[in-house]
């Protein structure tokens, strides 16, 4: 009974929302009179089950009773805790997580849960519920388990970033950064330093394929774009060049993509934290000590060039010069995040924007339609799944989720689903293109750089990078896809990315 108290309460107030909504739109007077009707403690109806109007909360209870059951967690559907150990563990489910997403979902449908040891999830894989958890989120989301981060953070005297912060702290740095990268017109003066390294990235096709003997062929493309990635995301975070497209990479930035590849390859390290106990480090050492490894490689990488931007910055101060930068002279000169703040961001803001830029699938064509849209949406589905901790109760699918869950959104699975995206197997970069600048698809199949106030801070980035490069790679060259003999499969390790190596053939265009 007192589930059933909750759930009124729940209902009352997420529906009453929506019926405000809708009653603005009609009128005002409709509108103070729904005010009204809250202020005396009447609850208004679900638009899908329930008959509309206003009705008393007695009357509420009584029609819930007849049209609809919320359910509690122990009846969601889901795979066995055992049969997720063995997926999981012996059988490295977390490199097929988007595989499993499919398979659970058409098993147990667009709701079930999961058991990883004491940590229960709740993965929600339907379109429709994945937006409504989403429009319900408050100031300030909670992500899934960062456990891990954070324990490393705790262990290293390291400050979060904003990836792994939360709350108040999250909210302070969200609001100093998106001042800085969040809108297009501030992204752009960003793009002299980005098509500067476009250029050596069209120079290195230009030299790998020469290595080859037909002259058109770029073995592992997904190295060349990971390296261009961390190339022009360095050239943005730190306003300096690494040198990782040149013939000779500097030993600093080896090391760094050392790091790199050992963070991603660890990546299940951070997903089992919540699953193994603390005490079993002592016996298996070495995911804990690969995790914490690669996390000093990348935080003392970060270190050396805010650094040496801030030397600089002093330099020019003690000289009685003018400052002028970028993104980090303005972190440093202004000093609304302390130096480990900085520190932080800078490293995790790399981190992903590495992964993001390199990990891309299906997107716009055509030069004209990439480099003339300032706010167009890459169409990817390359993000498998996000996370959320709730932060009060919910009534989502039919199910009372209790405050403090960890739910999964399955975005992979909603983007392969045919009835959000017909032919979702099929190649057809098409789908994305807007008939006109108001051309606006509201979708909640596909958000690939999520959705809300805890979106993908770095999405304007991300685009400007891709369609810079996008652009001076079409123009200069026609590109096709080496003959291959077997499918090249996907491969969870933070994002989806290939799990062999591309090869791409890149043939002078005709003028």
């Amino acid at each position: 009974m007192a589930l059933q108290n909750k759930v009124l309460q729940l209902s009352c107030r997420s529906v009453l929302g929506e019926m405000l909504h809708q009653r603005f739109a009609s009128n005002s007077r409709a509108l103070r009179k729904s005010a009204t009707s809250e202020s005396l403690g009447i609850c208004g109806t679900g638009e899908e089950t329930l008959p509309g109007g206003l009705i008393t909360p007695g009357a509420r209870a009584e029609v819930v009773a007849q049209e609809t059951r919320v359910k509690s967690l122990k009846e969601m559907p889901g795979p066995s805790a055992i049969s997720n150990l063995i997926e999981f563990f012996y059988r490295d489910g977390f490199s097929r997580i988007h595989e499993i997403q499919m398979e659970h979902s058409q098993k147990y449908g667009k709701i079930f849960k999961s058991r990883f040891g004491p940590q229960l999830v709740v993965s929600i894989a339907g379109r429709d519920l994945v937006a409504e958890v989403l429009r319900m989120e408050g100031v300030a989301p909670q992500r899934g388990n960062m456990e891990s981060w954070k324990e490393y953070r705790d262990l290293r005297g390291r400050s979060t970033g904003l990836i792994s912060a939360e709350g108040e702290d999250w909210l302070k740095m969200r609001s100093v950064l998106r001042q800085l990268i969040m809108r297009p017109k501030d992204v752009a003066q960003f793009s002299d330093d980005v098509n500067a390294v476009v250029g050596d990235l069209v120079k290195r096709v230009d030299t790998l394929r020469s290595q080859q003997t037909d002259g058109l062929t770029v073995l592992n493309i997904n190295d060349l774009f990971f390296k261009y990635a961390m190339e022009g995301m360095a050239a943005i975070l730190y306003e300096d060049r690494l040198g990782c497209l040149e013939n000779e990479i500097p030993q600093k930035s080896q090391d760094y993509i050392a790091a790199l590849h050992l963070m991603f390859s660890s990546f299940k390290m951070t997903m089992y934290a919540g699953a193994i106990p603390k005490w079993l480090r002592t016996i298996i050492p070495r995911p804990w000590e690969e995790f914490c490894s690669s996390w000093d490689g990348l935080f003392s990488f970060s270190q050396i060039h805010v650094d040496k931007r801030l030397g600089e910055i002093q330099d020019l101060v003690s000289r009685g010069e003018k400052v002028k930068g970028g993104l980090l002279t303005h972190m440093l000169v202004t000093r609304e995040m302390n130096l480990e703040e900085i520190y932080a961001n800078m490293t995790e803001m790399l981190l992903a924007g590495v992964d993001t830029v390199s990990s891309r699938g299906e997107g716009d064509v055509g030069v004209d339609t990439v480099s003339s849209r300032g706010e167009g949406d890459v169409g990817v589905d390359t993000v498998s799944s996000n996370g959320r901790v709730t932060q009060e109760d919910l009534v989502v699918g039919g199910y009372f989720i209790p405050k403090g869950t960890q739910l999964a959104l399955c975005h992979y699975s909603t983007s392969m689903d045919e009835e959000n995206f017909p032919g979702a197997d099929d190649f057809r970069p098409d789908r994305w293109i807007r008939k006109d600048a108001q051309d606006r698809v509201d979708n909640f199949g596909s958000i690939p750089f999520g959705y809300g106030i805890r979106s993908c801070i770095g999405r304007r980035i991300a685009e400007l990078e891709m369609h810079l490069a996008l652009t001076q790679l079409i123009q200069r060259f026609q590109i096709g896809v080496f003959p291959v003999t077997e499918e090249i499969k996907a491969k969870t390790h933070g994002l989806l990315c290939p799990a062999a190596p591309i090869n791409l053939q890149f043939a002078d265009r005709q003028p």
